[in-house]
């Protein structure tokens, strides 16, 4: 007998039973569910959630490959930085190297570990209680909480972020589906709140860093974001930004392979491309904004928001947590905006708010998650007069005809 033979007979004696969810879920892991469409009429494809919830993941494993390797090189580059040592980028001489890899992993995989973990236990327990299948909602959810937040964040904070983020973010409007925010920033906000010491986006860690003298250590330093709301010189170059070699949250720095992610999420079209452009659009106008502010003399060189204010506004792009913000969050089927129109304005007002809070919130100078979990809120009203509009249109050129 085959091992899914065998484990479809178990399913079969689980029905009816309290666990049977718990089961079901793990059945459906391994295997194809046998459920088919008997009657009526029914709209056939080949994909169903759990195979976008896998397309949505391959999108996002480079970008969790490369951050493991950028953690390791982070600290190894910070140590020489510390010990007098200026070392040049060289992707294969000293940035994928086994080392980096290994302090890497080190860091970042607990991180994934107790996130799929913590989600999971939550969501079997909720589909338990509740007595439905569990759903699969959180697989890109525990795979996109590691990626947006520090490297050094606490296990057990991680831990208890998640469990509020999936009860209070998903579960309590009705599981999958239903939610009115994206979860992974809940989780996300609930840790700004709730730590701020460790969310304030602006250190870099390094592992039990060693001095020439053998004296355990510990290095700091700021990330771009940190130095440009501090007036601080940059030390990396346009490249260095664009392929990641910078400091960051684990999934935010190489803009490269989220824009390789962005292409392949719009081609398999789960990603919608309209929210995407118009988010950076957004972004793009404030920046303008704001130079032309700076340009125009109306602020000085050492006002506290200057810093940030004259970044040449097609840079913004490249630092912080925007672009993976529009990519891989803003996209989010279920809490952004549906309508055609609607997603333009929706995805512009995000990108717009997104480099404003990043410019005067200089103590934590990002604003993506602000700003997408803001929109979230106003998604249906978007729509709502987006569909009003319509409609209107739509009377008064009958009004029009019947003349």
């Amino acid at each position: 007998m085959s091992i899914k033979s065998k484990l479809h007979e178990i399913k079969e004696s689980f029905k009816g039973k309290k666990m049977a969810p718990a089961f079901n879920a793990f059945h459906t892991f391994l295997f194809t569910p046998n459920d088919i469409t008997t009657s009526g009429t029914h709209v056939k494809v080949a994909d169903d959630l759990k195979r976008t919830m896998n397309t949505v993941i391959m999108s996002l494993v480079p970008c969790l490959i490369f951050g493991i390797f950028n953690a390791g090189y982070q600290h190894n580059i910070a140590i020489d930085a510390a010990n007098g040592i200026s070392t040049q980028v060289s992707l294969f001489g000293n940035f994928l190297t086994f080392d980096n890899l290994m302090i890497g992993s080190m860091k970042v995989l607990p991180l994934v570990i107790v996130s799929y973990a913590v989600g999971l236990i939550v969501e079997f327990i909720f589909a338990v209680i509740k007595g439905h299948e569990v759903e699969e909602g959180y697989l890109v959810t525990g795979m996109l909480v590691p990626l947006i937040v520090p490297v050094d964040l606490p296990l057990w904070m991680l831990a208890v972020s998640v469990v509020f983020g999936v009860v209070i973010g998903k579960e309590v409007f009705g599981g999958t589906g239903m939610n009115i925010l994206n979860p992974a920033l809940t989780i996300r906000a609930f840790l700004f709140f709730a730590y701020p010491t460790w969310m304030s986006g602006d250190k870099v860690w390094v592992h039990d860093a060693v001095n020439r003298a053998g004296t355990p250590e510990a290095i700091s330093g700021e990330t771009i974001l940190g130095s440009y709301a501090q007036n601080q010189d940059i030390i990396y170059s346009l490249s260095d930004m664009f392929y990641g070699f910078i400091p960051g949250s684990v999934g935010e720095t190489s803009k490269l392979l989220i824009v390789f992610g962005a292409l392949f999420l719009i081609f398999s079209k789960i990603g919608s491309w309209r929210i995407i452009v118009s988010t950076l659009l957004g972004a793009l106008v404030m920046g303008l904004i704001f130079n032309g502010v700076v340009d125009s003399g109306l602020i000085n060189q050492s006002s506290k928001f200057y810093g940030l204010m004259s970044v040449p506004y097609w840079q913004h792009l490249l630092i912080g947590s925007i672009l993976f913000g529009a990519v891989f969050m803003a996209t989010d089927p279920v809490t952004a905006a549906q309508t055609n129109k609607g997603k333009w304005i929706y995805g512009f007002l995000i990108g717009f708010i997104s480099i404003m809070i990043r410019v005067f919130n200089p103590a934590y100078p990002e604003g993506v998650f602000l700003a997408i979990l803001l929109m979230n809120v106003f998604a249906p009203t978007i729509d709502h007069f987006v569909v009003q509009s319509n409609v209107k249109m739509r009377l008064n050129r009958l009004k029009i005809k019947s003349i």
